[in-house]
């Protein structure tokens, strides 16, 4: 009988609801969801989930620093679980600048296959945010399928470009998220 792999996991409040992230004993993100505990159950089935504020630290610093707008992207490691054209899309999108978008076919050229294929691949990322699949979009700039809804999709794209703008200065959080980020 195979047992069921092991994650550690931690919850944040963030400006945008509930953000949960799981992380390998290492350390290293296993996945991320919108949601609570039920949401990054769902990314990774069968998995045991531990609460562990000790190993998720360092993936909890850097999301709560994105949110902030102290940071633009992520230096964590991660370790998604993925066939390697998979693992191909998920690191095109890592190099997709922070508050710019590429369309489905633009990511397919990047990484020599179809739009179609990609899209496939950029639906299955368990890591969002860190691996940001909320950046890739339509030929025409549509805003088409996102785990967490397009109206997530587009608050991420929005915030951004935001923050992209001359005289953006990070925000920070308000006191109940503050206090809920230290409970977590």
């Amino acid at each position: 009988m195979t047992r069921a792999p092991t994650f550690h996991f931690t919850q944040i409040d963030t400006p945008m609801g509930r953000f949960s992230v799981a992380v390998d004993s290492a350390g290293a993100v296993a996945a991320t969801a919108f949601g609570g505990v039920g949401a990054l159950r769902g990314r990774l089935r069968g998995a045991v989930l531990v609460r562990d504020m000790r190993r998720t630290a360092a993936a909890r610093g850097q999301i709560e620093a994105w949110f902030r707008g102290e940071r633009r992207d992520f230096s964590i490691e991660v370790s998604p679980a993925g066939t390697a054209f998979q693992r191909r899309v998920w690191d095109a999108l890592r190099r997709i600048p922070y508050g710019e978008t590429r369309s489905y076919g633009q990511v397919a050229r990047a990484v020599g296959s179809s739009a179609r294929a990609v899209g496939r691949a950029n639906a299955t990322n368990p890591i969002c945010l860190i691996m940001p699949c909320h950046r890739v979009v339509g030929s025409g700039g549509s805003l088409t399928g996102y785990a967490f809804g397009v109206g997530k999709k587009r608050r991420l794209i929005e915030l951004e470009a935001a923050r992209r703008r001359p005289g953006h200065r990070p925000i920070a959080l308000c006191t109940a998220a503050t206090k809920a980020l230290s409970l977590a």
